[in-house]
């Protein structure tokens, strides 16, 4: 009986100490995805003490306990836990203690080669669990300096391992959510801003604008593709100087960008479309050839918090549709009843 409880007294200590080393449902789902299944039995030796490994391990099913030697605690892990890790993550590291099954169960593993298809797969995910990974080993380690001095190095290591993939997949994410060409939110990143923003205020107040390049396919026909790409960093510009500090400028594609703004009459929101196309036409008219901005066509509506995206584009878009039909350069309003086209 004494030994059946001892595992889970140990573990009270030493959750104390250092957060605990589950997955959270969403990683765990992206590990054992890309992760490889080994089906282990009670007794079946993991890893010892000294050993080089390279491989980071999940608990699917089961448990495994892990013995530091000494008068070091012993931890008993059990599902969505994670051990190993800087095995993974540094390369060929000194296994800090035994690994041994204690009840049947399934694993995940996970190396180099699932580590990077991770990286590809979800970085803002594996961020998060690699800054909770930083901090589990940094107050592990705190607790174990006096005694386990030589592990300094490791710990160093391992740190400067997860801060260079830590501030690569930061920048990854950034790239997966910008617009390379004219630096603005893409379709991802706008709606992951959209998102956000409805988990912190309920979007109240929300002006959507549509904006489209008149006889863009002209341009490009006529002048190359790069003079293409000048024209759409121009309308990125001009949408820039219009945004305010709680508005979300985004290229949506081609040469369709969409502006959601803060606003609370349509008055507000045909301020900021008619500055949008009244520069667009200014600067057009000063252009000498080739182009630098075409004129713009703008569908603009209000936002209702109630609604989700697809009703909030379905109103732009018919208004943009008609400031195209009408010969562009303009600003057409749709108020929440589609009218008929």
């Amino acid at each position: 009986m004494n030994r059946d409880r001892a595992p889970d007294r140990r573990r009270a200590d030493i959750d104390v100490l250092e957060p605990a080393a589950s997955l959270t449902a969403e990683e765990y789902a992206l590990f054992e995805q890309i992760g490889q299944p080994r089906r282990v039995e009670p007794g079946e030796k993991l890893f010892r003490r000294g050993d080089l490994g390279t491989t980071m391990y999940v608990i699917a099913q089961g448990s495994v306990d892990l013995d530091f030697g000494d008068d070091l605690v012993a931890k008993r892990l059990g599902p969505r836990e994670f051990f190993g890790e800087l095995g993974l993550l540094i390369g060929d590291h000194a296994r800090s203690a035994d690994a041994t099954v204690s009840s049947p169960g399934l694993l995940v593993e996970l190396r180099q080669q699932e580590f990077e298809t991770l990286v590809e797969r979800d970085p803002r995910l594996l961020a998060h669990f690699l800054r909770r990974a930083i901090m589990r080993v940094v107050l592990n380690e705190q607790s174990l300096i006096g005694r386990l001095r030589r592990r300094n190095l490791d710990l160093q290591t391992a740190l400067d391992t997860l801060r260079a993939t830590t501030h690569r997949l930061t920048q990854t994410e950034e790239l997966t959510r910008t617009d390379e060409l004219t630096g603005l939110a893409n379709r991802r990143g706008f709606h992951l801003h959209l998102q956000q923003r409805r988990r912190t205020d309920a979007m109240p107040g929300r002006g959507l604008l549509l904006i489209d390049c008149d006889r863009f396919k002209n341009i490009n026909d006529d002048h190359g593709h790069l003079v293409g790409d000048r024209v759409l960093q121009g309308v990125a510009n001009i949408l820039r100087s219009a945004a305010g500090p709680e508005d979300i400028a985004c290229r949506l594609g081609g040469d369709e960008f969409c502006l959601m703004i803060k606003a609370e009459s349509r008055e507000d929101v045909m301020r900021v479309a008619e500055f949008i196309t009244h520069t667009a036409h200014a600067l057009h008219d000063l252009q000498s050839s080739p182009p630098q901005i075409a004129t713009l066509s703008v569908g603009a509506c209000l936002v209702s918090p109630e609604s989700e995206w697809d009703d909030w584009y379905a109103l732009a878009d018919a208004a943009l549709y008609r400031a195209k039909r009408l010969g562009g350069n303009r600003v057409e309003w749709q108020d929440d009843a589609l009218a008929p086209a």
